[in-house]
């Protein structure tokens, strides 16, 4: 069962935008450690970005699998395809982010970096849109089961 925050249209959209804005932030801080080339200090700020995404953003998108998505397609099999759809999004994010850490391992960090951080960012944007308009829109159908 998904915890009663998920199922709530403004808690969980309030989770999606602080992790969000912290993940802008860091995106941020990276391009100036690039502009003053402060590589070390780069190399920090990646891998604080990278456990960001694998310890908020990624851990959340399995809870919502694991416990909101089963059960709003259980309560409403027309979900289905927009479920699909958002767990798509999740599994291109967990690709873009294993991309970040195999590529950290082997290459200097650069501008590559800076491109990955922004795809990550647009497609939790759109999918947090998404989740709110179609997953969640209608809240008040399911409030009163779950929560």
């Amino acid at each position: 069962m998904s915890g009663p925050s998920l199922r709530k249209k403004d808690a969980h959209s309030s989770i999606h935008e602080a992790a969000l804005n912290e993940v802008k932030e860091l995106r941020e801080l990276y391009q100036k450690c690039l502009e003053n080339r402060e590589i070390e200090k780069a190399l920090q700020v990646l891998e604080v970005a990278i456990e960001h995404w694998e310890t908020r953003t990624l851990k959340h998108a399995e809870a919502e699998e694991e416990g909101l998505y089963k059960e709003m397609t259980m309560e409403n099999p027309d979900l289905v395809t927009t479920v699909i759809q958002l767990t798509r999004d999740h599994d291109l994010m967990r690709r873009i982010v294993e991309n970040m850490k195999l590529r950290l391992q082997t290459h200097e960090p650069d501008q590559k970096m800076i491109t990955l951080l922004d795809c990550l960012v647009i497609i939790d944007e759109i999918h947090n849109e998404d989740e709110m308009n179609k997953l969640l829109g209608d809240n008040e159908k399911y409030t009163g089961k779950l929560v």
